[in-house]
């Protein structure tokens, strides 16, 4: 008997796949066309009927994430800890698991890429605290964004009672993604990226590959809302942005995208002046659980300045301060899913099951948190004391990025490197340290442990050889450096490197961060590199109207 009710449930799921487009061929349709440069619609049909819009919904999570990220409130590297509401959620899936613990970094690529249910319910919980308290960030931040026709239930776009939206209102939210947050944009434009693990594939590859200029942004897929997408395109000086609703196949949705965009393209100006959408500042919502809600209330500047004339004698207090913020992980969240789904997982079915038969083996996972490296000083090489518990060998070359660093590997996706926003610090900076970063101090300064030596001198230990740190190999030519130009202070002159190693990660991937003093200013600096590596990375970096300049050996 077990084995026919196996049988007869496979027989099942195999149906509602081959169905599938004909379960959508009833969802209504509906499209905008729009001049991402300006707002303008240049065409437009039912575009403002409230629909299901699947998991296009994962673009306003990724939103809110995002902000949460650049306001200082999480950081990518904070551990998350799958809820069971996040772990019951039907496919499309990441494969979480209850009480999990996965990078936010992760679940990002999981839900933009894969568009993985349990991914994005898991960033909702985390940042809302729960379901129903995330659902509430959700619509307050469609409010400021001017979506005036869009209600959200939760974090992932399975179908739901009042969980709606229209083309145009997406249309608005992808161009508010484009323009708010440049700095992980280009990752909806990848094919594949690491989820920690597993490898991810986009749902968008076919449009990606197929469409000249696409370069994002999210696919969607419910039996009641058929196949959705918002896409983006550039073409010489114009850049448009489209979203369908109702598609009755992956083919069809993506055929009738690029009959709009090409409508698009002939109907927008040659030159248009761009304007930017006001972006809203972040938005606090009170935690509607008993669960931790990581939301500060906002003050007026939700990016405060930082305070002039800061001593230098403060610079490492504030650095330690920084690392100790960035390393904070997320507090478990610990109630159940709040609301069961109305429909089965078969009827829920995501695009990407239809399309991928396999995927590629799950990597470990290092479940510990591991916050960004402090910016180093030119004085950072230096000779490390022997430490009484013995550390795995590791070459010279690649040590200073091993301690407190994410691998290099992370940086091939946008969403590598962007804690710092492009015009403010990511923290309030405090005059007095935290109790974190005290806490920190007193574990790491090495006299605590030798205070508890005993009060009879031990016998003498055999000697041991220190160990040297030193900075990236120069052997195989790795000699040359670049340099950014000077800046006000050590902080700003990181934040540059910073910036700058996530627009450039794949000619700088390999490359090491150096924040040197000079006489009128700190210097950025780009170390480590061959002379091909360094003059491409310039290259690049001039054509993006910034400074930049080759030094050789």
């Amino acid at each position: 008997m077990t084995t026919l009710s196996c049988w007869v449930r496979s027989g099942l799921f195999a149906v509602m796949l081959m169905c599938a487009p004909i379960l959508a061929a009833a969802a209504p349709y509906a499209a905008l066309v729009m001049d991402m440069r300006t707002g303008e619609v240049l065409y437009s049909k039912n575009e403002d009927t409230r629909l299901h819009p699947a998991s296009l919904t994962k673009m306003m999570t990724l939103y809110i994430a995002f902000q949460a990220i650049e306001h200082g409130e999480i950081s990518l590297d904070s551990v998350v800890t799958v809820s069971a509401n996040a772990a019951s959620k039907p496919p499309s899936r990441l494969g979480l698991k209850t009480g999990q613990k996965i990078k936010l970094r992760y679940l990002i690529r999981g839900a933009a890429l894969k568009s993985g249910n349990d991914a994005a319910s898991a960033i909702g919980d985390a940042l809302g605290g729960s379901e129903a308290g995330f659902a509430a960030r959700m619509n307050a931040t469609a409010k400021a964004l001017g979506m005036k026709n869009s209600t959200f239930r939760n974090a992932n776009g399975l179908t739901t009672q009042g969980h709606m939206s229209t083309a145009r209102d997406m249309t608005l939210l992808g161009r508010h993604l484009f323009y708010d947050f440049p700095q992980y944009y280009n990752l909806f434009s990848r094919r594949s990226a690491d989820a920690g693990i597993k490898t991810v594939y986009s749902t968008n590859r076919r449009f990606l590959d197929a469409y000249e200029g696409a370069d994002g942004i999210k696919t969607g897929y419910t039996s009641a809302a058929g196949f959705n997408l918002t896409a983006s395109a550039k073409r010489g000086s114009k850049r448009i942005i489209a979203t369908v609703f109702g598609g009755t196949s992956t083919a069809q949705r993506n055929a009738k995208m690029a009959e709009l965009m090409d409508l698009g393209f002939k109907r927008a100006p040659d030159r248009a002046r761009v304007q930017k959408p006001a972006e809203p500042g972040l938005i606090a919502v009170a935690p509607q659980s008993g669960s931790v809600a990581r939301v500060a209330a906002v003050k007026s500047s939700p990016r405060p300045l930082p305070r002039p004339g800061i001593a230098t004698h403060d610079a490492d207090a504030i650095q330690l301060a920084l690392q100790a913020a960035q390393a904070a992980p997320i507090a478990p969240v610990q109630t159940a899913a709040a609301v069961a789904e109305s429909l089965t997982p078969l009827a829920e079915v995501a695009e990407e099951a239809v399309e991928l038969a396999s995927t590629v083996a799950s990597n470990a996972l290092d479940s510990s948190p591991r916050p960004l490296r402090a910016p180093n000083r030119a004085s950072s090489i230096r000779v490390a004391a022997v430490t009484p518990a013995p550390q795995p060998e590791e070459e010279s070359s690649t040590i200073e990025i091993a301690q407190g660093e994410p691998d290099e590997s992370i940086f091939d996706d946008a969403v590598a490197e962007g804690d710092a926003p492009s015009d403010g610090p990511i923290f309030a900076q405090s005059s007095t340290v935290q109790p974190e970063t005290l806490a920190m101090l007193e574990r790491t300064k090495p006299s605590d442990t030798m205070i508890l030596a005993a009060l009879n001198p031990p016998a003498a230990a055999p000697s041991q050889k220190p160990r040297v740190v030193a900075r990236g190999s120069s052997s195989g030519g790795r000699n040359w450096s670049i340099t950014l130009g000077l800046h006000n202070s050590e902080f700003h002159a990181q934040q540059a490197l910073l910036k700058t190693a996530l627009m450039e990660s794949e000619t700088l991937g390999d490359a090491l961060r150096k924040v040197a003093k000079r006489t009128r200013g700190y210097e950025a600096n780009f170390v480590g590199l061959t002379q091909d590596m360094a003059s491409l990375a310039c290259a690049r970096l001039a054509a993006r109207d910034m400074n930049c300049a080759v030094v050789g050996p």
